[in-house]
């Protein structure tokens, strides 16, 4: 522990034990985090801060203590108590019985206070890292108020109690002989030294006992506890059946034999009457209990035949909407067998079946899946609409079960989704006699439509999809043509199509009438009065282009657009929508003609005259869009484009324009990003010369500018003039794009990544530079020396020659200028004289490496600390007692 933090901690101390509170309390939460944060490094607190124990025994004695201080202590206490010697060092002052007596809070009247409830149970979960500790809880009898907070009026103690209660008893139970050598050996390495924290993980206990006497007084009080709260004595009382049904789903998902048997054999009598019951509202929580179980039971017995005749029960429960539910959570449990699995999907596909005439359930219908039928639940528009919301949610699931135990092929149930689309939009296609009421249910239903695109999307993968694709496109389009779907319908519509393009092979089902469909319809979308719909429809068309599909041969391979529009080009509807007015589809236009044209700049077409309009308009964009999301766009693009182009020299003209542009801009994503431009531009200057590398991963390779390196590193031809030379023109034109300028003015900003990114950059130019500087200044070295770049005398330029030290001849100039900066007031740029500086010699005296250092380090890393943290409480609590605060005058505490 720091010494000025142990020099501080007695005072802090005290302050804590003042009847007072603090102005924040999250300051005793960080201050929780720093004691645990050095218990488990291995620090004894207690013998180093002997106030400590002082403070608890203080605090637990005073009762006028404010709550959340009291629950602060507790916590500590229990912390302090995971290790023996901690544990030990507390029971003999007695602070260990008096902080977690229950007598002495409740006679004082504080365990009314949820903090303090809280406060004890977390205290104790925190000390049971070792049988010291398991034999107190057990022996001061702490498991019946346990089992009371179980259902706590405060749902967050509640909550609490639960997990403890079921860490205790997991705690309890024998050492498995799987991972253990032997019952005395793990009691050895129990009981033989002191656990440290630093071995134990004091958020999820390890610590185990050997069966004896205390261990089975207390599985046996919890298993008697959960058989008496399981079944509810009216529907006052099923809150308090959930909360001990969730505690028996966490034990029997993590218990071992024999506790798990023994807990089974007790609650299986239980957990049938309630089942039996039919409480709709104990659905989800008895399948979660019963599906724990399920999954732990790996062996033949009487119990595992329990647990299936109850899973079976609760698939058939003759309640539409809970045995729906029932069979849901089965699928997304995973656990597929050959009696529960088929059942939990005929239950699913039952709305399905009857809705659209598709037999999905075989010709072979039983009595029980007639039952949704008989309880009327299709006929009633809100039950209807949610039990197919459902069936198709779970559709995914569906698909995962082998193929075996499915009752019809999935290309079945691919057409039995397609004709829910169809009556969705008012084209009945049921077969089935009676369903005229159930189908006008779901007429219009945007929550169906968007839930059936859902499953669709996800169907595209199984088997004997491919046969149904033109099916599937045919209704996809009919969606898109609909005046009355929602946006989010269309949205849902072009992810469908992107998808089952994708895994296609055969793309002979596109007829030209289709392709004609779907460009006009596609070119009405794009003009739609909903933002949102012409955003979609701009995204698809991006998405559509940078889809790649084979044709008939593997080596035909062109773009879905090409495949699916045909010769119909999309480049000018995206250039229509640049002018937007809506700025989410001018970024996504931008992003989209990025997308579009990333083939032609593959192959290294020739700039044409439309792209040079779009250029154009995008560096209107970049310098006069009020929304940063389309100049982040615009920025992207242009480093799609010079990354993608293998010939980039067309670029050279507005490349200037977007770095000087870009780094300007108010949002930091925009300068961020012109940096990632500016990276681009110098990977390609100093393509194939050796001592660059194209990224600066740490900047310890270089703990100094002019660090001796290997000859061999830098050697780019065989003479130094020749290298020196070819260098220069290098970094003029380096100069010249203004990548310079970008990177010495992105350095001082003031947004943290920006500055970062763009250190990194001038360290990784600095090391291509530099290391050929090395050694006498000859005249090889002289034309690298005369490369110079400009330092304007306003802005960005004002703040590198402070960091540089120049001084103009003008000091009454340069003073008033200065001024000007620091009261924010504008400075003209013809106010001040340009300087010109040697490149070389910026990048030398920058003092770069200690600039990466803090930038390198988090924004708070001054104030992050524990001393600042016992300063922060010091200081506040001297404010607020302090006779000059005035009353309601805020104290502010500066907590990490």
């Amino acid at each position: 522990m720091d010494s000025e933090c142990v020099s501080l901690l007695p005072r802090v101390c005290k302050v804590l034990a003042d009847s007072g509170s603090l102005p924040d309390d999250t300051s005793l939460e960080k201050l929780l985090d720093w004691f645990t944060m050095l218990i488990k490094t291995g620090e004894s607190v207690l013998e180093s801060c002997p106030c400590v124990t002082e403070f608890i025994s203080t605090v637990v004695c005073n009762t006028a203590s404010e709550p959340s201080v009291l629950s602060f202590t507790l916590k500590l206490t229990g912390l302090l108590a995971a290790t023996e010697d901690g544990f030990l060092t507390l029971q003999e002052c007695s602070a260990l019985d008096q902080a977690f007596s229950l007598q002495h809070w409740q006679g004082a009247g504080l365990w009314e206070d949820p903090c303090l409830r809280i406060g004890w149970i977390q205290g104790l979960k925190n000390s049971l890292q070792h049988p010291k500790a398991l034999s107190f809880f057990v022996q001061s009898d702490f498991i019946q108020p346990l089992i009371q907070l179980q259902t706590d009026t405060s749902l967050f103690v509640a909550a609490a109690a639960n997990q403890m209660l079921a860490d205790v008893l997991l705690l309890f139970q024998p050492v498995s002989s799987s991972g253990c050598n032997s019952m005395d050996e793990k009691e050895e390495k129990v009981n033989g030294r002191t656990l440290h924290a630093s071995n134990i993980d004091l958020e999820q206990p390890a610590v185990t006992m050997e069966t004896s006497a205390e261990y089975t007084a207390v599985v046996k009080v919890v298993s008697q506890y959960l058989k008496e709260s399981i079944v509810p004595k009216g529907n006052t009382q099923l809150q308090k059946t959930k909360q001990t049904l969730k505690l028996l789903a966490l034990l029997l998902a993590q218990a071992r034999p024999p506790l798990r048997d023994e807990l089974l054999q007790t609650v299986s009598g239980s957990l049938e009457e309630v089942v039996t019951a039919g409480y709709s509202q104990l659905t989800l929580p008895l399948l979660e209990v019963i599906l724990a179980a399920y999954s732990s039971s790996r062996t033949e017995s009487v119990l595992v035949q329990r647990v299936g005749s109850l899973l079976s029960s609760m698939l058939n429960i003759n309640k539409p909407a809970e045995v729906i539910q029932a069979a849901a959570a089965f699928l997304r449990s995973g656990h597929h067998d050959t009696t529960h699995t088929p059942q939990a999907v005929r239950i699913l596909l039952l709305p399905l079946d009857i809705i659209t005439g598709h037999t999905l359930l075989g010709t072979d219908v039983s009595a029980d899946d007639q039952q949704f039928t008989r309880a009327d639940h299709l006929t009633n528009k809100t039950s209807c609409i949610s039990l197919i919301c459902t069936c198709l949610t779970n559709t995914s699931n569906i698909t995962l079960v082998p193929s075996g135990l499915l009752p019809c092929p999935p290309a079945l149930i691919i057409t039995a989704v397609l004709s829910l689309m169809r009556i969705c939009r008012g084209v009945s296609t049921s077969s089935s006699s009676g369903c005229g009421d159930i189908c006008r249910n779901v007429i219009g239903s945007g929550k169906v439509q968007k839930c059936a695109l859902d499953a669709l999307t996800f169907l595209s993968s199984s088997p004997g999809a491919k046969e149904k694709i033109s099916e599937v496109f045919t209704v996809l389009v009919k969606y898109l043509e609909n005046p009355d779907s929602e946006p989010t319908v269309i949205h849902k519509t072009y992810q469908a199509i992107i998808k089952w393009i994708s895994v296609c092979t055969d793309f002979s089902f596109i007829t030209d009438q289709l392709r004609r469909d779907l460009v006009e319809v596609v070119k009405k979308r794009v003009c739609d009065m909903r933002w949102e719909v012409r955003d979609s429809t701009v995204e698809f068309l991006g998405h559509l282009a940078g889809v790649s599909v084979s044709l008939k041969s593997a080596e035909e391979v062109c773009s879905a657009s090409e495949a699916l529009l045909g010769g119909c080009s999309t480049t000018p509807l995206l250039r229509e929508a640049l002018q937007d007015t809506e700025s989410y589809v001018r970024a996504s236009a931008v992003s989209s003609l990025a997308k579009t044209l990333t083939h032609s700049w593959q192959q290294g077409a020739a700039h044409t005259q439309e792209e040079t309009e779009i250029v154009s308009r995008l560096l209107e964009i970049l310098s006069k869009d009020t929304e940063g999301f389309a100049r982040r766009a615009v920025v992207q693009y242009f480093i799609a484009w010079f990354s993608t182009s293998s010939s980039a020299s067309h670029l050279t003209q507005s490349v200037h324009s977007v770095v000087s542009q870009g780094s300007a801009d108010l949002d930091w994503e925009v300068k961020f990003h012109t940096l990632e431009l500016a990276e681009l531009l110098m990977d390609e200057i100093f393509s194939g010369r050796q001592g660059y590398r194209k990224s600066l991963d740490t900047h310890h390779d270089a703990q100094h500018p002019y660090g001796v390196v290997s000859e061999q590193a830098y050697t780019l031809h065989t003479h130094k003039e020749e290298v020196a030379s070819d260098l220069s023109r290098v970094l003029k034109n380096l100069v010249e794009q203004g990548v310079v300028s970008v990177l010495l003015s992105s350095v001082i900003d003031c947004d943290r990544p920006v500055a970062l990114k763009a250190c990194q950059l001038l360290i990784t130019l600095r090391q291509t530079v530099c290391p050929l500087l090395l050694g006498n200044q000859d005249a090889s070295t002289e034309t690298i020396d005369r490369v110079s770049c400009e330092l304007p005398g306003w802005g960005w330029g004002l703040e590198i020659r402070k960091i540089l030290g120049i001084k103009k001849s003008n000091d009454a100039q340069e003073m008033d200028m200065m001024a000007k900066v620091e009261t924010g007031e504008e400075c003209a740029v013809e106010g001040g004289d340009s300087v010109t500086v040697g490149l070389c010699e910026v990048l030398g005296s920058l003092g770069l490496d200690n600039m990466l250092d803090v930038l390198t380090q988090s924004s708070d890393h001054i104030h992050n600390s524990p001393l600042s943290l016992l300063q922060d409480i010091l200081t506040a609590r001297a404010a607020n007692t302090s006779s000059d605060t005035h009353p309601g005058q805020e104290v502010i505490v500066d907590c990490y």
